[in-house]
């Protein structure tokens, strides 16, 4: 039997991966951000994609995230992309720079809040439910134009694109249309929005169809298991806390 390969290893693959997607469609794999989706992921596997190059990290729920922080490198740049409940906002502000899960008015104007009196800005994606699922957080994206007015009047979030975990589909090349259709929206709301930086981020794609995500357009790939190796069990009785 072979040897699980190491973190370093995997994340050799997946940035190879990433490059020959990116050639494929024509872009430049500086524009692609790896994110370490991490959550239930030792210390040890983390700091070795640390090592390895990885810059950027996704947690999904903030106490764990908050726990980890002190172990590992300080320049790391924390992003949170799990669901985010408004008691815990006042902990994600100081610590994280962007939020990928902002799936309601409330949050917003919560994260909004705190991040000015804080004195700080906050990079913000707006969560979209692409296949209207009910397990699944985020705007209908018949809601977004209704609701972007609002957003552009706070002041302390940064609005930098859209993110999305579209429906499953058993077949990959069936998961592109759902990619294309996020893509379409960014590209509505861009006169609205004017997105600062780019043309808009698009946090979408993850380690089983990251590579369809690239060549739909994804800015923000969210990879677990393909770069850490599969998750920890939680133990048991422990709580969502995110």
């Amino acid at each position: 039997m072979m040897p699980e390969p190491t973190v370093t290893e995997r994340v050799n693959v997946i940035r190879r991966r990433i490059a020959e997607a990116c050639h494929r469609c024509g872009r430049d794999p500086g524009e692609i951000t790896l994110l370490g989706a991490s959550k239930s992921q030792p210390l040890e596997r983390m700091q070795e994609a640390w090592s390895a190059g990885v810059r950027v990290f996704g947690e999904n729920r903030v106490q764990e995230a908050l726990a980890k922080m002190s172990s590992l490198p300080g320049e790391i740049d924390w992003h949170l992309i799990g669901p985010l409940q408004t008691n815990k906002v006042k902990k994600v502000v100081p610590r994280f720079s962007t939020v990928h899960s902002i799936d309601r008015i409330k949050l917003a104007r919560a994260l909004d809040k705190e991040a000015r009196k804080s004195d700080r800005r906050i990079d913000g994606l707006l969560e979209v439910n692409l296949g209207a699922e009910e397990t699944k957080h985020g705007f209908l994206p018949d809601e977004l134009p209704g609701v972007v007015e609002e957003l552009t009047s706070l002041q302390a979030v940064r609005w930098i694109g859209l993110m999305a975990i579209p429906p499953f589909e058993s077949e990959l090349e069936a998961m592109r249309p759902w990619f294309q259709r996020l893509r379409q929206l960014r590209d509505d709301l861009c006169p609205v929005l004017g997105w600062e930086g780019g043309p808009g981020c698009l946090s979408m794609g993850m380690s089983l169809d990251f590579e369809v995500a690239i060549e739909e357009g994804a800015t923000h790939v969210r990879i677990g298991t393909e770069l850490f190796g599969p998750r920890e069990a939680r133990p048991r009785g422990s709580a969502d806390l995110g």
